[in-house]
C-alpha cells in the first residue's frame, strides 16, 4: 500500500469576543459570557487622546478572557510615531493647540504604546502588522495575521496608505484569523456614500490564504456577518470579489438591514415588529453568537466567516452595536505533526 498523510483529528472548540470601532466611547456594555480570545480590531480612540486609551483599556481588562489581542486604527494616530510627529508639527507650524497642550492631551511620542506594554500584564497584547503565534489556555495553537493599515479615505490620520498605492499584505496559509481595521475590498465596505471603501490588495491577499476568520470594523454602517464561498482551488491573476466568491452559496449572518427596518418593510407591520422584538433580544444579551465548528485543515470549496464588528453606530443617537461572540475549532497544540503511515 502506498504510504499517505493521516492528518491527527483533534481540535479544540475556541470562543471568541470580537469589536472594533469603540472610539473610547464611556458605559459600553461588554457580554458576560467568558470567551478564549478577546479581539479588538482598531479604533481604541476618536481623537487618539491619552485619556482615550486609559477608557479603551479599562473596556479590555472587564473582559472575561485569558488573552486580548488588539490592534490599532487610524483613528490612533499617536500608536503611529511617524504620523504622529507629522500631524504634532504640522499642528504646531498652524498654531493650532497652545504650547504644551499637545503633549498634555496626546503625551510624548511612543508614550501610548507605553500604556499598551504595560498592559501585557492584564493579558492585553498590542498586535503590530504581521504574523503572531498563540498557544492558548484551552490547549490550542492560533496563528494570526494582524495589521492597522487602511487605505486612506479623506484626512490622514494614522496607519493609511494612499488608495490604490500597493501594499503586501503577506498572509499565508498557516493563519487561522486575520485581525485588521479595515475591510477587503467587496466584503461588507460599501459606505452610506454608496462607494467600496475595502482594500484591494488586502481582497487578493485573503483570497489566496483564505483563512477560516476575517474580523475587522472601519465602515461602521455594514456591521455584521457573513460566510463566503470562494470559487475553486486557483485563485485568478488578478483577484477580485467578482471573480473569486460563489455569491449563491455565500449568505449573510447578520446585517443591520436584518436586523433594523428597512423602507421595504413599510408596508409589513409583522415584519417590522419581529425585528424590532429580534433586536431587543440580542440587545438584552448584549452579543451576536454564532458557531462555525468546522474542519479547520479543509482550505478549499468551503466558507470562510467576515466579520465587521463595529461597535459605535454611523448615527450619534443610536444604540452601540452588538458584540460578536464566535466559535471555531483550532488545532490543538499538542497534536503531533501529520505522520507517514502505512494503510
Amino acid at each position: 500500500m502506498p504510504n499517505v498523510y493521516v492528518p491527527y483529528a483533534r481540535f479544540v472548540k475556541t470562543r471568541f469576543l470580537i469589536i472594533s470601532d469603540t472610539h473610547a466611547e464611556k458605559g459600553l456594555a461588554i457580554p458576560k459570557p467568558p470567551v478564549d480570545v478577546a479581539i479588538h480590531c482598531g479604533d481604541l480612540t476618536e481623537e487618539s487622546k491619552m485619556e482615550e486609551f486609559r477608557i479603551s483599556l479599562e473596556l479590555l481588562r472587564s473582559i472575561d478572557a485569558p488573552l486580548k489581542l488588539v490592534i490599532a486604527g487610524n483613528h490612533d494616530f499617536t500608536l503611529d510615531t511617524p504620523s504622529f510627529k507629522k500631524i504634532a508639527a504640522d499642528a504646531k507650524r498652524r498654531l493650532l493647540v497652545e504650547p504644551g497642550l499637545m503633549e498634555k492631551t496626546y503625551g510624548d511620542f511612543d508614550e501610548a504604546r507605553q500604556l499598551f506594554s504595560d498592559a501585557k500584564v492584564s493579558n492585553i497584547i498590542f498586535l503590530d502588522q504581521g504574523i503572531h503565534h498563540f498557544v492558548l489556555r484551552n490547549g490550542a495553537k492560533l496563528t494570526v495575521y494582524a495589521s492597522p493599515l487602511t487605505p486612506l479615505m479623506t484626512a490622514e490620520m494614522g496607519f493609511q496608505f494612499k488608495r490604490g498605492e500597493y501594499h503586501d499584505f503577506a498572509i499565508d496559509e498557516s493563519v487561522d484569523i486575520v485581525i485588521i481595521h479595515g475591510p477587503p475590498k467587496g466584503i461588507m465596505d460599501f459606505t452610506a456614500s454608496k462607494q467600496r471603501a475595502g482594500c484591494e490588495h488586502l481582497f487578493a491577499a485573503v483570497a489566496r490564504a483564505r483563512p477560516r476568520l476575517h474580523c475587522f470594523g472601519h465602515i461602521h454602517e455594514v456591521w455584521g456577518a457573513k460566510l463566503i464561498t470562494w470559487w475553486g482551488e486557483k485563485v485568478s491573476d488578478n483577484p477580485s470579489h467578482f471573480s473569486e466568491i460563489d455569491n449563491e452559496t455565500s449568505v449573510v449572518v447578520e446585517s443591520l438591514t436584518s436586523l433594523h427596518p428597512t423602507k421595504w418593510d413599510r408596508g409589513c407591520p409583522k415584519k417590522v415588529k419581529e425585528k424590532k422584538e429580534r433586536l431587543e433580544k440580542l440587545n438584552r444579551a448584549g452579543y451576536r453568537w454564532t458557531s462555525h465548528c468546522k474542519d479547520p485543515t479543509t482550505k478549499t470549496l468551503c466558507s470562510r466567516v467576515f466579520v465587521n464588528a463595529a461597535i459605535q453606530s454611523l448615527e450619534e443617537e443610536e444604540d452601540p452595536q452588538l458584540s460578536w461572540i464566535i466559535e471555531m475549532d483550532l488545532p490543538s497544540a499538542t497534536a503531533p505533526s501529520p505522520q507517514k503511515r502505512h494503510l
